[in-house]
Protein backbone atom coordinates (compact mmCIF):
# COMPACT_ATOMS: atom_id res chain seq x y z
CA UNK A 1 0.00 0.00 0.00
CA UNK A 2 2.84 2.42 0.53
CA UNK A 3 3.42 1.92 -3.41
CA UNK A 4 7.28 0.44 -2.59
CA UNK A 5 7.71 -2.79 -5.22
CA UNK A 6 10.24 -5.62 -4.69
CA UNK A 7 11.15 -5.87 -8.18
CA UNK A 8 15.16 -5.25 -8.56
CA UNK A 9 17.28 -6.13 -11.65
CA UNK A 10 19.59 -9.11 -11.01
CA UNK A 11 22.63 -9.09 -13.31
CA UNK A 12 24.31 -12.22 -11.84
CA UNK A 13 22.28 -14.60 -9.89
CA UNK A 14 22.50 -17.69 -11.71
CA UNK A 15 25.88 -18.55 -14.27
CA UNK A 16 25.23 -18.59 -17.67
CA UNK A 17 22.35 -16.71 -17.65
CA UNK A 18 20.85 -13.28 -19.12
CA UNK A 19 20.22 -10.67 -16.91
CA UNK A 20 16.64 -10.33 -15.68
CA UNK A 21 14.31 -8.27 -13.20
CA UNK A 22 12.64 -9.84 -10.05
CA UNK A 23 11.65 -10.17 -6.87
CA UNK A 24 13.41 -12.38 -4.74
CA UNK A 25 14.90 -13.33 -1.24
CA UNK A 26 16.70 -11.38 0.38
CA UNK A 27 18.68 -14.45 2.38
CA UNK A 28 18.41 -17.66 -0.13
CA UNK A 29 15.85 -20.36 1.56
CA UNK A 30 15.36 -23.47 0.02
CA UNK A 31 11.49 -24.44 -0.88
CA UNK A 32 11.33 -26.52 2.21
CA UNK A 33 12.45 -23.64 4.65
CA UNK A 34 9.82 -20.96 2.97
CA UNK A 35 7.26 -23.23 3.30
CA UNK A 36 8.03 -24.33 6.89
CA UNK A 37 8.42 -20.66 7.93
CA UNK A 38 5.27 -19.60 6.19
CA UNK A 39 2.94 -22.67 7.29
CA UNK A 40 4.15 -21.52 10.84
CA UNK A 41 3.26 -18.13 11.24
CA UNK A 42 -0.42 -19.11 9.51
CA UNK A 43 -0.88 -21.99 12.03
CA UNK A 44 0.77 -19.85 14.95
CA UNK A 45 -2.28 -17.85 15.86
CA UNK A 46 -4.89 -20.80 15.42
CA UNK A 47 -5.69 -23.64 18.02
CA UNK A 48 -5.15 -26.51 15.27
CA UNK A 49 -2.96 -28.99 15.56
CA UNK A 50 -1.12 -29.39 12.36
CA UNK A 51 -0.22 -32.97 13.84
CA UNK A 52 -3.84 -33.82 13.71
CA UNK A 53 -5.01 -36.49 11.50
CA UNK A 54 -7.69 -34.12 11.02
CA UNK A 55 -5.58 -32.13 9.11
CA UNK A 56 -4.13 -32.80 5.90
CA UNK A 57 -1.33 -30.12 3.78
CA UNK A 58 -1.84 -29.47 0.13
CA UNK A 59 0.93 -27.71 -1.82
CA UNK A 60 0.63 -25.24 -4.76
CA UNK A 61 3.84 -25.66 -6.57
CA UNK A 62 5.13 -25.67 -10.04
CA UNK A 63 8.84 -26.72 -9.64
CA UNK A 64 9.05 -27.38 -6.33
CA UNK A 65 12.66 -28.06 -5.06
CA UNK A 66 14.71 -28.35 -7.91
CA UNK A 67 11.59 -29.77 -9.78
CA UNK A 68 10.86 -32.88 -6.78
CA UNK A 69 7.76 -31.72 -5.43
CA UNK A 70 6.95 -35.08 -3.48
CA UNK A 71 10.30 -35.38 -1.00
CA UNK A 72 10.56 -32.05 0.24
CA UNK A 73 6.35 -31.85 0.34
CA UNK A 74 6.75 -34.60 2.99
CA UNK A 75 9.51 -33.34 4.33
CA UNK A 76 7.31 -30.17 5.61
CA UNK A 77 4.37 -31.93 6.85
CA UNK A 78 6.36 -34.51 9.07
CA UNK A 79 8.04 -31.69 10.33
CA UNK A 80 4.48 -30.78 11.69
CA UNK A 81 4.09 -33.94 12.77
CA UNK A 82 1.43 -34.69 10.31
CA UNK A 83 1.74 -37.94 9.02
CA UNK A 84 -1.39 -38.01 6.26
CA UNK A 85 -0.59 -38.36 2.78
CA UNK A 86 -0.08 -34.71 1.26
CA UNK A 87 -1.62 -33.24 -1.71
CA UNK A 88 0.32 -31.96 -4.34
CA UNK A 89 -1.03 -29.21 -7.12
CA UNK A 90 1.04 -28.87 -9.94
CA UNK A 91 -0.69 -27.39 -12.68
CA UNK A 92 1.17 -24.64 -14.21
CA UNK A 93 -0.04 -20.81 -13.47
CA UNK A 94 -3.21 -21.88 -11.94
CA UNK A 95 -1.91 -23.85 -8.72
CA UNK A 96 -2.50 -21.81 -6.21
CA UNK A 97 -6.30 -21.26 -7.28
CA UNK A 98 -6.31 -24.91 -7.96
CA UNK A 99 -5.15 -25.62 -4.32
CA UNK A 100 -8.13 -23.78 -2.75
CA UNK A 101 -10.38 -25.24 -4.73
CA UNK A 102 -8.74 -28.84 -3.93
CA UNK A 103 -8.23 -27.79 -0.69
CA UNK A 104 -12.82 -26.90 -0.10
CA UNK A 105 -13.25 -30.46 -2.14
CA UNK A 106 -11.47 -33.06 0.26
CA UNK A 107 -13.13 -30.37 3.46
CA UNK A 108 -17.05 -30.47 1.61
CA UNK A 109 -16.20 -34.78 1.07
CA UNK A 110 -15.62 -34.67 5.13
CA UNK A 111 -12.29 -36.28 4.83
CA UNK A 112 -10.65 -33.69 6.98
CA UNK A 113 -11.71 -30.87 9.28
CA UNK A 114 -8.54 -28.71 8.45
CA UNK A 115 -6.32 -27.98 5.12
CA UNK A 116 -3.21 -25.91 5.05
CA UNK A 117 -2.90 -24.78 1.75
CA UNK A 118 1.04 -23.78 1.04
CA UNK A 119 1.69 -21.94 -1.97
CA UNK A 120 5.44 -21.78 -2.64
CA UNK A 121 7.79 -21.58 -5.79
CA UNK A 122 12.00 -20.62 -5.65
CA UNK A 123 13.69 -18.90 -8.34
CA UNK A 124 16.24 -21.52 -10.29
CA UNK A 125 18.11 -21.47 -13.06
CA UNK A 126 16.04 -23.36 -14.70
CA UNK A 127 13.05 -20.89 -14.32
CA UNK A 128 14.43 -18.02 -15.02
CA UNK A 129 16.13 -19.44 -18.23
CA UNK A 130 12.67 -21.22 -19.45
CA UNK A 131 11.29 -18.28 -19.12
CA UNK A 132 13.87 -16.01 -21.27
CA UNK A 133 13.98 -18.84 -23.88
CA UNK A 134 10.08 -17.96 -24.32
CA UNK A 135 11.27 -14.46 -24.64
CA UNK A 136 8.37 -13.47 -21.94
CA UNK A 137 10.56 -11.72 -19.81
CA UNK A 138 10.72 -8.07 -19.33
CA UNK A 139 14.14 -6.15 -18.70
CA UNK A 140 12.33 -3.26 -16.78
CA UNK A 141 9.61 -3.64 -14.28
CA UNK A 142 6.55 -5.22 -15.56
CA UNK A 143 3.65 -3.16 -16.48
CA UNK A 144 0.49 -5.37 -16.65
CA UNK A 145 -2.11 -4.08 -18.95
CA UNK A 146 -0.32 -0.90 -19.98
CA UNK A 147 -0.11 -0.37 -23.56
CA UNK A 148 3.80 -0.24 -22.84
CA UNK A 149 3.99 -3.55 -21.32
CA UNK A 150 7.04 -5.63 -22.16
CA UNK A 151 6.78 -8.70 -20.75
CA UNK A 152 6.44 -10.18 -17.00
CA UNK A 153 8.98 -10.37 -14.24
CA UNK A 154 9.56 -13.61 -11.91
CA UNK A 155 9.50 -13.75 -8.26
CA UNK A 156 9.63 -16.20 -5.50
CA UNK A 157 7.18 -16.75 -2.64
CA UNK A 158 5.62 -18.58 -0.02
CA UNK A 159 2.26 -17.94 1.26
CA UNK A 160 -0.19 -20.08 3.39
CA UNK A 161 -4.09 -20.30 3.96
CA UNK A 162 -5.63 -21.95 6.64
CA UNK A 163 -8.80 -23.84 5.68
CA UNK A 164 -11.23 -25.38 8.01
CA UNK A 165 -14.71 -26.45 8.43
CA UNK A 166 -14.63 -25.93 11.98
CA UNK A 167 -16.79 -22.86 13.03
CA UNK A 168 -14.92 -19.82 14.69
CA UNK A 169 -16.11 -17.11 16.81
CA UNK A 170 -19.50 -16.65 15.83
CA UNK A 171 -19.54 -13.01 16.63
CA UNK A 172 -16.92 -12.00 14.65
CA UNK A 173 -17.34 -12.43 10.75
CA UNK A 174 -14.67 -14.86 8.82
CA UNK A 175 -13.95 -15.30 4.97
CA UNK A 176 -16.24 -18.18 3.42
CA UNK A 177 -15.39 -19.85 0.62
CA UNK A 178 -18.43 -19.50 -1.76
CA UNK A 179 -17.31 -20.46 -5.55
CA UNK A 180 -14.48 -22.49 -7.73
CA UNK A 181 -14.03 -23.33 -11.25
CA UNK A 182 -11.86 -24.71 -13.08
CA UNK A 183 -12.01 -24.97 -17.37
CA UNK A 184 -9.31 -25.66 -19.75
CA UNK A 185 -9.82 -24.00 -23.56
CA UNK A 186 -7.55 -26.46 -24.99
CA UNK A 187 -5.90 -23.50 -27.12
CA UNK A 188 -2.58 -23.72 -27.31
CA UNK A 189 0.63 -25.28 -24.66
CA UNK A 190 1.82 -21.57 -23.89
CA UNK A 191 -0.21 -18.96 -25.47
CA UNK A 192 -3.73 -18.04 -24.14
CA UNK A 193 -7.46 -18.02 -25.90
CA UNK A 194 -8.22 -15.54 -28.28
CA UNK A 195 -11.94 -15.12 -26.85
CA UNK A 196 -10.49 -16.21 -23.26
CA UNK A 197 -13.14 -19.03 -23.50
CA UNK A 198 -11.78 -20.58 -20.54
CA UNK A 199 -11.31 -17.14 -18.03
CA UNK A 200 -14.49 -16.49 -19.12
CA UNK A 201 -16.13 -19.66 -17.94
CA UNK A 202 -14.33 -19.36 -14.85
CA UNK A 203 -15.52 -16.41 -14.43
CA UNK A 204 -19.22 -16.81 -15.18
CA UNK A 205 -19.34 -20.08 -12.57
CA UNK A 206 -18.22 -17.71 -9.89
CA UNK A 207 -21.46 -14.63 -10.24
CA UNK A 208 -23.75 -17.35 -11.14
CA UNK A 209 -26.50 -16.82 -9.13
CA UNK A 210 -25.49 -14.00 -7.20
CA UNK A 211 -25.80 -10.16 -6.85
CA UNK A 212 -22.09 -8.89 -8.35
CA UNK A 213 -22.81 -5.64 -6.43
CA UNK A 214 -21.55 -6.86 -3.84
CA UNK A 215 -18.17 -7.80 -5.25
CA UNK A 216 -15.28 -5.21 -4.63
CA UNK A 217 -12.92 -5.88 -7.50
CA UNK A 218 -11.50 -8.74 -9.31
CA UNK A 219 -8.18 -9.58 -8.34
CA UNK A 220 -6.49 -11.05 -12.31
CA UNK A 221 -3.26 -12.94 -13.21
CA UNK A 222 -1.70 -9.52 -15.02
CA UNK A 223 1.27 -11.02 -16.08
CA UNK A 224 2.56 -7.71 -18.26
CA UNK A 225 2.07 -10.18 -20.91
CA UNK A 226 0.63 -9.40 -24.43
CA UNK A 227 -1.70 -11.52 -24.99
CA UNK A 228 -2.28 -12.78 -20.92
CA UNK A 229 -3.82 -9.04 -20.45
CA UNK A 230 -6.00 -9.06 -23.57
CA UNK A 231 -7.15 -11.99 -23.20
CA UNK A 232 -8.01 -11.17 -19.04
CA UNK A 233 -9.86 -7.79 -20.26
CA UNK A 234 -11.85 -9.59 -23.24
CA UNK A 235 -12.81 -12.50 -20.40
CA UNK A 236 -13.64 -9.69 -17.93
CA UNK A 237 -15.88 -8.04 -20.53
CA UNK A 238 -17.74 -11.15 -21.42
CA UNK A 239 -18.65 -12.22 -18.37
CA UNK A 240 -20.10 -8.34 -17.51
CA UNK A 241 -17.25 -7.25 -14.45
CA UNK A 242 -15.33 -4.53 -16.78
CA UNK A 243 -17.09 -1.92 -14.64
CA UNK A 244 -15.66 -3.90 -11.59
CA UNK A 245 -11.96 -2.15 -9.97
CA UNK A 246 -9.24 -4.25 -11.06
CA UNK A 247 -6.31 -5.55 -8.82
CA UNK A 248 -3.22 -6.22 -11.00
CA UNK A 249 -0.30 -7.22 -8.14
CA UNK A 250 2.81 -8.48 -9.96
CA UNK A 251 3.53 -4.69 -10.22
CA UNK A 252 5.16 -5.42 -6.93
CA UNK A 253 6.81 -8.72 -6.95
CA UNK A 254 6.49 -10.32 -10.13
CA UNK A 255 5.31 -13.89 -11.49
CA UNK A 256 5.67 -15.83 -7.82
CA UNK A 257 4.18 -18.96 -10.10
CA UNK A 258 3.03 -21.70 -7.92
CA UNK A 259 2.72 -19.50 -4.85
CA UNK A 260 0.77 -16.48 -6.97
CA UNK A 261 -2.60 -17.86 -6.22
CA UNK A 262 -2.43 -18.03 -2.73
CA UNK A 263 -0.54 -15.06 -1.96
CA UNK A 264 -2.59 -12.79 -4.36
CA UNK A 265 -6.11 -14.04 -2.26
CA UNK A 266 -4.32 -13.48 1.07
CA UNK A 267 -3.48 -9.65 0.11
CA UNK A 268 -7.26 -9.16 -1.73
CA UNK A 269 -8.71 -10.78 1.36
CA UNK A 270 -6.51 -7.97 3.29
CA UNK A 271 -8.00 -5.16 0.89
CA UNK A 272 -11.38 -6.15 1.45
CA UNK A 273 -10.95 -5.66 4.96
CA UNK A 274 -8.95 -2.47 4.93
CA UNK A 275 -11.69 -1.29 2.05
CA UNK A 276 -8.67 -0.32 -0.04
CA UNK A 277 -7.18 -1.66 -3.30
CA UNK A 278 -3.04 -0.78 -4.09
CA UNK A 279 -2.44 1.44 -6.87
CA UNK A 280 -1.20 -0.56 -10.18
CA UNK A 281 2.86 0.82 -10.41
CA UNK A 282 3.77 2.09 -13.90
CA UNK A 283 0.01 2.19 -15.32
CA UNK A 284 -0.43 5.15 -17.32
CA UNK A 285 -2.39 4.24 -20.98
CA UNK A 286 -4.59 1.58 -21.96
CA UNK A 287 -2.66 -1.55 -23.37
CA UNK A 288 -5.70 -3.89 -23.98
CA UNK A 289 -8.55 -3.85 -26.21
CA UNK A 290 -11.25 -3.18 -23.41
CA UNK A 291 -11.08 -1.27 -20.50
CA UNK A 292 -9.62 -2.48 -17.40
CA UNK A 293 -9.89 -0.15 -14.38
CA UNK A 294 -6.84 -0.46 -12.52
CA UNK A 295 -6.27 2.41 -10.01
CA UNK A 296 -3.38 4.70 -10.53
CA UNK A 297 -3.69 5.50 -6.68
CA UNK A 298 -4.74 3.68 -3.63
CA UNK A 299 -8.61 3.71 -4.13
CA UNK A 300 -11.43 2.87 -1.47
CA UNK A 301 -13.77 -0.24 -2.67
CA UNK A 302 -17.04 -1.33 -1.09
CA UNK A 303 -18.26 -4.38 -1.48
CA UNK A 304 -17.84 -8.28 1.07
CA UNK A 305 -16.37 -10.42 -1.36
CA UNK A 306 -13.92 -11.15 -4.37
CA UNK A 307 -13.01 -12.96 -7.34
CA UNK A 308 -9.28 -14.21 -7.91
CA UNK A 309 -8.61 -15.52 -11.03
CA UNK A 310 -5.62 -17.42 -12.77
CA UNK A 311 -4.74 -18.33 -16.32
CA UNK A 312 -1.59 -20.46 -17.46
CA UNK A 313 0.54 -22.68 -19.73
CA UNK A 314 -1.61 -25.40 -21.50
CA UNK A 315 -4.80 -23.67 -21.21
CA UNK A 316 -5.55 -23.99 -18.16
CA UNK A 317 -8.04 -21.37 -16.10
CA UNK A 318 -9.61 -21.10 -12.70
CA UNK A 319 -10.99 -18.93 -10.31
CA UNK A 320 -12.37 -18.74 -6.71
CA UNK A 321 -14.85 -16.16 -5.37
CA UNK A 322 -14.46 -15.52 -1.43
CA UNK A 323 -16.37 -13.28 0.92
CA UNK A 324 -16.81 -11.92 4.34
CA UNK A 325 -19.73 -12.53 5.84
Amino acid sequence: MSGISGLKFYPDMFDNVEPFTASAMTERMTFSQMCIESASRALKDTDINPASSDVVFVFSTTKGEDLRLWEPSVAVARHFGNNNQPVIVSNACISGVNAQIMASRLLTAGMYKTAVVIGCDVLSKFIVSGFQSLKALSADKCLPFDKNRQGLNLGEAAACMVLSTISGNSESKCWLYEAGSIHNDANHISGPSRTAEGSYRCLLDCVKGIDTTDIAFVSVHGTGTAYNDEMESIALHRAGLDSKPVVALKCYYGHTLGAAGVLETIISMQSVENGEIPTALGYNEQGTTYKCLLPTSNTKVNGNSFIKVLSGFGGCNAAVRWALR
